[in-house]
């Protein structure tokens, strides 16, 4: 693993460009935090959480078009990051907690009591984390009886446009399939790579459950092709496939990596 990919990743919302610049310059101080975004208001918080899937969002509760309560409602409680507020009012601080907010920070915010809120977010990940492993197990995957795999509803194979023909990709070859915007990047076990504009969800309902495993909203991977599982600060996973691959695994599907595929 790099350096980056060990430390705490945070995005900031505000609609004052000021508060987030000092909130920025004070993250800044930290090695150990990475900032991944900043919003102005709430549904662009929203957007940039889903694309970027933080540790922790640092938001002010009064926002245009979606408060910070809102942001936080947005989200179910298992794929929400981590939240504290920022505000320079106290009154909503029940509100806050109600949203299971890890801290409420006051404005102006100084560094020593930064600094206090961050080791509660990474004690609070690893307590998610080892939460996870005293879940209960679930019930096992069991393929579908030989009679019945040659009426598969499943693709077996895609098709990919070069120039003039259509290749037929096997989907036992593909190891990986990531998202960019409306185009997928379908790598191969020998790491060949082809594109298709397609879209992630859709082609997924396709694709055999047993198969397939998603990583975060923006990536699905080959279970055969995993070839090791690299344990990351906070409870999520970095996966190492056959071809030398390297993926990020957002907390949320972490958690469901380690029932699915890492308990005997």
């Amino acid at each position: 693993m790099t350096e980056v990919e060990t430390k705490l990743r945070v995005v900031i919302a505000d609609d004052e460009r000021p508060a987030r610049s000092v909130l920025a310059k004070l993250l800044g101080s930290f090695s150990d935090v990475e900032l991944i975004g900043e919003a102005e208001n709430g549904p662009a918080t929203v957007e940039l959480v889903e694309q970027a899937d933080p540790d922790l969002v640092l938001i002010d509760l009064q926002m245009p078009g979606l408060d910070g309560l809102g942001v936080a409602r947005k989200f179910k409680a298992a794929d929400r990051p981590l939240i504290v507020f920022v505000t320079a009012h106290d009154e909503y601080a029940i509100s806050a907690f109600e949203v299971q907010a890890t801290d409420y920070l006051l404005k102006p915010v100084d560094r020593k009591r930064l600094a206090d809120t961050l080791a509660r977010v990474r004690a609070r990940l690893e307590q998610l984390a080892l939460a996870d492993y005293a879940m209960p197990e679930p019930e096992p995957i069991r393929p579908e009886p030989a009679v019945n795999r040659g009426a598969s509803r499943f693709l077996e194979r895609i098709p990919v446009r070069q120039k003039d023909d259509i290749l037929l990709l096997p989907v036992s070859q593909i190891a990986s399939i990531v998202a960019d915007g409306e185009l997928l990047y379908l790598t191969t076990t020998r790491k060949e790579r082809y594109v298709i504009n397609h879209r992630l969800k859709a082609l997924e309902n396709r694709l055999d459950p047993h198969r397939f495993i998603r990583l975060d909203r923006g990536a699905l991977v080959n279970v055969e092709s995993i070839h090791r599982v690299t344990h990351m600060p906070g409870g999520a996973f970095l996966v190492t496939l056959s071809n030398t691959q390297q993926l990020k695994v957002s907390r949320a599907q972490s958690r469901v990596l380690r029932r699915q595929l890492l308990r005997l």
